[in-house]
């Protein structure tokens, strides 16, 4: 890779680390808010390296007339995110006094809207770490939403491509220029986030509790200030406003970008959306009556229960209303086939994305109709968009070697001494970006503290690898990309 673009690369990393630097003003400012000054100095500390290290990566200037390649962006993408954990970690091992390890997965965790965490005594920890680590998710979140719609179609990974061609009625209008794009969705985020916070104090969370809260649920990332998660606070309401706001979360941007625009119907008409509601309100009443079948409670109680921890795994947030492994095998086995499934695509949600289900099943029904009528001329189309044999080939790659890269990490982590529940579903869990797995380890009710430290390392891997849609780390790794 020639010298001037990797200044240029540099450049760019040195400019996220400054940002994440300032970023740790939020948590600086809680804790003189909480006359929490004890641990200022850390947080201080963290800022400075942080700050340094980007200035000197920013100081030496960009060169001119240089532009980046989609192969340097593949580069680009992967090492931006591990810079900024590298450095996201600091305050949480200055301030907690755990092992970088630990540290990194949690950073990680963070900046990936993953929702794993190694940390235990939420209750009662400093509220600059909790802020931080909401902070992270917060970060974490619209910095994906800009890479899936601006970064991975244009190195043909990811979904947004499916839904950005010229036969859509309202993409030219919807995005103008890319920087007005930006800010309409960093606007909308911001919005969000501030309503969110609004509805979670309103029904019954601490101010502090309730921004925290509004920040992991926009990015589907699952950090709560408490051991119990959502289970604290036993209002249905807040049940209810944790709900919506992780629907919200889970929905492409770019839409909400065209119903600011006039087009008002633009959620409404793509067929990922009607899909992951429609999937979301059948799982809600059919599980949710089993478990009132079930369990000693109302209807309307059950129903609620369910929809919380179905809309978190669905959306790959990761809150937890109880622990609902315990509730039998089938919900057992139907949560972990529910974690998969994720958002949609160009949203802050991990997982497959729905999209890639429904794009298979119009596939089979094809095929199906093609083995039934071979002479036939079988159109094959999804939101209105023609299947070419390009968006069939990057959907087939990228859920095969999805499916692989969670069997393999699985398989490294029976090497530390797992039991296969644990590293199955562990492995499932990071990758897909829901959170917490199975089993009485890494469950609900537990954490991923007790892993050995090379469990750790993989199950990082697997975060990012599930966040940057695997094929794009996968990219750099290959002995031909670093070929001249």
């Amino acid at each position: 890779m020639a010298l001037p673009t990797l200044r240029i690369i540099g450049f760019i990393i040195g400019i996220f680390l400054i940002t994440l630097a300032i970023s740790m003003l939020v948590p600086m400012l809680t804790l003189l808010v909480y006359d929490r000054s004890d641990d200022l100095h850390s947080f201080l500390a963290a800022s400075l390296i942080t700050l340094v290290t980007g200035l000197a990566l920013v100081l030496p200037g960009r060169p001119a007339h240089v532009h980046l390649r989609p192969r340097d962006m593949y580069f680009l993408t992967t090492v931006s995110w591990m810079a900024v954990c590298c450095f996201a970690a600091l305050p949480l091992l200055l301030i907690q006094h755990i092992s970088y390890t630990d540290a990194f997965f949690e950073s990680m965790s963070g900046v990936t809207a993953t929702g794993a965490t190694v940390l235990s005594g939420l209750d009662g920890m400093s509220p600059g770490i909790l802020i931080w680590r909401s902070l992270l998710h917060w970060l974490g979140g619209i910095g994906f939403i800009g890479m899936a719609v601006a970064i991975l179609p244009l190195l043909r990974v990811g979904g947004m491509r499916l839904f950005q061609t010229e036969s859509s009625d309202w993409s030219e209008k919807v995005m103008p220029r890319s920087h007005m794009v930006a800010k309409y969705i960093l606007a909308i985020y911001v919005s969000i986030t501030l309503l969110g916070s609004l509805g979670f104090w309103g029904a019954g969370m601490s101010a502090f509790d309730a921004v925290n809260h509004a920040m992991s649920a926009i990015s589907t990332g699952g950090f709560s200030t408490s051991d119990l998660s959502l289970a604290k606070w036993p209002q249905p309401a807040v049940h209810w406003v944790a709900v919506v706001m992780m629907i919200l979360g889970s929905l492409p941007f770019t839409l909400y970008v065209a119903t600011l625009r006039g087009h008002r119907l633009a959620l409404w008409r793509d067929q990922q959306v009607r899909g992951l509601l429609g999937l979301l309100l059948v799982t809600w009443l059919g599980f949710g009556t089993w478990y009132w079948l079930h369990a000693d409670l109302p209807w309307a109680d059950a129903i609620r229960i369910v929809a919380v921890n179905v809309t978190s795994v669905v959306t790959t947030t990761g809150f937890a209303l109880g622990d609902y492994t315990l509730w039998g095998s089938f919900s057992i086995m139907l949560f972990f086939y529910l974690g998969f499934i994720g958002g949609c695509s160009g949203s802050t949600a991990g997982g497959l994305k729905i999209f890639r289900f429904q794009v298979a099943w119009v596939l089979l029904r094809a095929n199906m109709q093609q083995l039934v009528h071979p002479r036939a001329v079988i159109k094959q189309q999804y939101n209105g968009h023609p299947l070419d044999d390009e968006i069939v080939r990057s959907i087939i790659t990228f859920s095969f070697f999805f499916t692989i890269t969670i069997a393999v990490i699985a398989l490294g982590l029976t090497l530390t001494g797992l039991d296969w529940i644990t590293a199955l579903t562990g492995a499932a869990s990071t990758v897909c970006g829901v959170g917490p797995g199975m089993g009485h380890i890494i469950g609900p009710a537990g954490n991923f503290a007790s892993l050995p430290d090379a469990a750790k390392w993989m199950l990082s891997v697997g975060m990012l690898l599930g966040r940057l849609e695997i094929i794009t780390v996968l990219v750099v790794l290959t002995p031909a990309f670093w070929r001249h």
